[in-house]
C-alpha cells in the first residue's frame, strides 16, 4: 500500500493476534507512509503515538519472539489458517442452527466470532447473558464471552478460531448445556 503514498498518506495496521491467531498477546504494528508531511501539520502521528501509549504494551519476551515469528512463518501457514478458519465458520454456523435458545442472524464472513442472540424466554434459570457464560464456564467448561461485555445485552459471543474437531466439541457442549436448562414447558 505504501506505493500509493505518493497520492495519500497510508496506514498500515499488523498484528500478531489475528494473523497468527494468538490473541492474548495483544501485540501489533501500525506502519505510517507520509512521503510529503501531510500528517505532520496537524501532529496526526504524535496523537497516534500518544494514543498507543494509553496501553500498557506487551511483554518483553513477546516481543522478543516477533522477528523470529514473522521470518520463520512459511506462506502455507497463512493458506492453511484460512482454509481452517472457513471450515470453522461453516461448522460453527451449521451447528448453531440446532441449539435451542440461540440464534445467529448472520453468518460471519471474514470473522473469526460470531455473535448469536439469547432467548431468555427458552431457559428456566438462566437470567442474563452473563448468568449463561458464568453458568456454561462451571458446567461445560465452554468460554463464551456475554455480549454484555460489548454493548449487545442478551447475546453471546463465540470464537470458531480452533481446529474443527474442538469447536464441535464446544458446541456440543454447548447445546447440551441449552438442552439441560431448558425451560420444560416451552420445549414441548
Amino acid at each position: 500500500m505504501g506505493l500509493f503514498s505518493s497520492v495519500t498518506p497510508i496506514l498500515t495496521l499488523g498484528s500478531l493476534s489475528k494473523r497468527w491467531l494468538i490473541p492474548g498477546w495483544r501485540l501489533g504494528w501500525l506502519v505510517i507512509n507520509d512521503p510529503n508531511c501531510i500528517f505532520k501539520s496537524p501532529k496526526i502521528v504524535e496523537r497516534i503515538k500518544k494514543y498507543c501509549d494509553i496501553g500498557g504494551g506487551p511483554a518483553t519476551f513477546i516481543q522478543a519472539a516477533v522477528p523470529k515469528i514473522i521470518e520463520s512463518t512459511k506462506e502455507d501457514f497463512f493458506r492453511n489458517t484460512l482454509k481452517m478458519l472457513k471450515k470453522s465458520s461453516d461448522i460453527c454456523y451449521e451447528k448453531i442452527q440446532d441449539i435451542p435458545c440461540i440464534n445467529c442472524p448472520y453468518k460471519s464472513q471474514g470473522s473469526m466470532v460470531v455473535m448469536v442472540k439469547l432467548n431468555l424466554a427458552l431457559l428456566h434459570d438462566i437470567s442474563d447473558d452473563i448468568d449463561f457464560c458464568f453458568k456454561l464456564a462451571r458446567e461445560e467448561s465452554v468460554i463464551l464471552l456475554p455480549g454484555t461485555a460489548v454493548g449487545l445485552k442478551n447475546w453471546l459471543r463465540i470464537t470458531f478460531a480452533v481446529e474443527p474437531s474442538f469447536l464441535e466439541e464446544g458446541l456440543r457442549r454447548l447445546k447440551s448445556f441449552c438442552l439441560r436448562h431448558s425451560n420444560p414447558i416451552l420445549m414441548n
